[in-house]
């Protein structure tokens, strides 16, 4: 044990339950944690409160079992109730990013990148690349129209119940206020603590917070303009554009000690019920920071007596120990763990740009119970203009989804998979970047369950009888006693046979884009 450790332990014995901090402190004696003189005692502060916001967790938690950062403590972790319920989020990808309206939220990296059309763009419209730099849209993301309870209540009428805005994207601009870099919405750009004002309002309107960090791409993220002549290699820059490194390289110790101190500040700060990360955190030697994060976050959690969600991509956390999420696509089948769908309503990009196309309500309402009925959460994207609108399209898709669930929220909202998802002739896309390009018709039906209730939902409206298969009396899945339509007073024709579940078209169905049959089985 190093003298730093022996001190450390003298003093507060239960550091020793820390891991996050043995993966600190030589940085933190060396003084590597930082480069930038102007943040110094600002990092040195903020490493005191997170050990000592540990320590004092420790004490108010004593009545629970911690969370210690290796995989084995981690496993118990349990899913809260409150997000299997909650089945629909909102994702809110907005930043400098949205100020060209460009090519895709990637405009920050490829416009470094030699041959792209980005690249072309920005030359063509703003000049070379050494004379304005990414840097340079920061004043013109003034974010004055931004209106966070205008905001928050087109994401309740949508029938969302959580809202995850991204804290700071790979461009490493920060959409708060933070001690850590000066290159942030409350000190530059919008001067306004964009995530602190949603955090409020959010909470303001009976909903649950949470945010995203995509901080550890940053590493590499803007590394083509250490190419050629730009301003990615002033010096004047390097704590915005820096480390620009390459992809195949491994993140550094001050790095990613960096990703740790970021995370910790943001959930110190305000306290989200949910933290979702991109990809990059998979890398081999995050295995100790994302274990050192998880059990940080976890006591966070039993300290503020409310469950936490932690999302990941890929691999980057064995089963069990978070929550998985896909990106663009789904599972084929039920997953006996909670997964989640991040899609976007635009198509082309997850910022706003201008010539993106859009999904309709068809499409989000369709392939928001394929995923429920798998076990699944979908969190739904907007990508608001730099002034702080969201676009007409994007309005209109959450709005629809919104009336669909008002008459049918029932069947969504608080239910389980059955024993099966679903039957009928549309294959469902699988796997991450897999649209379901072919749509879902009526003769597609999708199960979930509420106690002894079984919801069977028909992906369109019927124009012949509904044939469910799965309800024939040969299955051995029970008798039913009684079939009502929700949001519908009208009486039923129905019928059940060795083969199948027969239900008769309807004069006037309560709802469009989906109809949800509710069965009662004979005890």
């Amino acid at each position: 044990m190093t003298e730093d450790k022996r001190i450390l332990f003298k003093i507060y014995p239960e550091a020793n339950e820390f891991p996050a901090f043995l993966i600190l402190i030589h940085c933190f004696k060396t003084n590597r944690l930082v480069k930038s003189k102007l943040y110094n005692m600002k990092k040195h502060f903020l490493f005191f409160l997170f050990f000592f916001s540990s320590i004092a967790m420790c004490h108010q938690t004593q009545a629970q079992e911690r969370y210690q950062a290796n995989w084995e403590s981690l496993k118990q972790y349990k899913t809260p109730d409150w997000y299997r319920d909650a089945k629909f989020g909102i994702f809110i990808h907005w930043g400098v990013y949205s100020v060209p309206a460009f090519g895709s939220e990637w405009y920050p990296r490829l416009m470094y990148q030699k041959g792209t059309k980005e690249f072309k763009h920005h030359i063509e419209t703003y000049g070379p690349q050494n004379k304005f730099g990414y840097k340079d849209f920061i004043p013109m993301f003034k974010a004055e129209k931004f209106n966070p309870q205008q905001w928050v209540a087109l994401f309740k009428k949508a029938g969302a119940k959580y809202v995850v805005p991204v804290a700071e994207h790979h461009d490493g601009f920060a959409m708060y206020k933070t001690a850590l870099s000066k290159w942030n919405a409350y000190d530059m750009g919008p001067k306004r603590d964009v995530i602190g004002e949603l955090a409020a309002e959010v909470r303001k309107q009976g909903l649950i917070f949470g945010l995203s960090s995509h901080r550890i791409e940053h590493w590499f993220f803007m590394n083509g303009g250490r190419r050629f002549e730009s301003d990615v290699l002033d010096p004047k820059y390097e704590d915005f554009y820096g480390p620009a490194r390459e992809e195949n390289e491994t993140p550094s110790p001050e790095f990613m000690n960096d990703w740790l101190l970021r995370n910790t500040e943001l959930v110190n700060n305000y306290h989200p019920q949910l933290f979702w990360f991109d990809w990059w955190i998979e890398q081999p030697a995050m295995d100790p920071y994302r274990k050192s994060f998880a059990s940080f976050y976890y006591n966070k959690g039993l300290e503020w007596n409310k469950g936490v969600v932690l999302n990941y991509k890929n691999n980057a956390y064995p089963d069990g120990t978070a929550v998985l999420d896909i990106e663009r696509g789904k599972l084929s089948g039920i997953r006996k763990l909670p997964w989640q769908t991040d899609d976007a309503i635009g198509n082309k990009s997850w910022g706003y740009i201008t010539d993106n196309t859009f999904k309709n309500a068809q499409y989000v309402i369709t392939n928001l119970i394929d995923i429920v009925s798998k076990n699944g959460n979908l969190l739904l994207n907007i990508g608001p203009r730099s002034d702080g609108t969201i676009t007409d399209e994007e309005t209109a898709t959450l709005l629809g989804t919104g009336k669909w669930l008002d008459v049918n929220g029932e069947a969504i909202y608080g239910t389980r998979p059955w024993k099966f998802f679903g039957e009928g002739p549309t294959e469902s896309a699988s796997g991450s970047f897999a649209d379901q390009k072919k749509p879902f018709t009526a003769k597609d039906i999708r199960f979930t369950t509420k106690g002894d209730v079984l919801y069977a939902i028909a992906l369109g409206l019927p124009l012949t009888n509904t044939v469910i298969k799965s309800l024939g009396t040969k299955t051995g899945n029970g008798t039913i006693e009684s079939i009502d339509m929700v949001g519908s007073n009208e009486k039923l024709s129905w019928s059940q046979n060795s083969d199948a579940l027969i239900i008769k078209t309807s004069k006037n169905y309560p709802s469009g884009n989906a109809v949800v049959y509710k069965i009662i089985f004979k005890k």
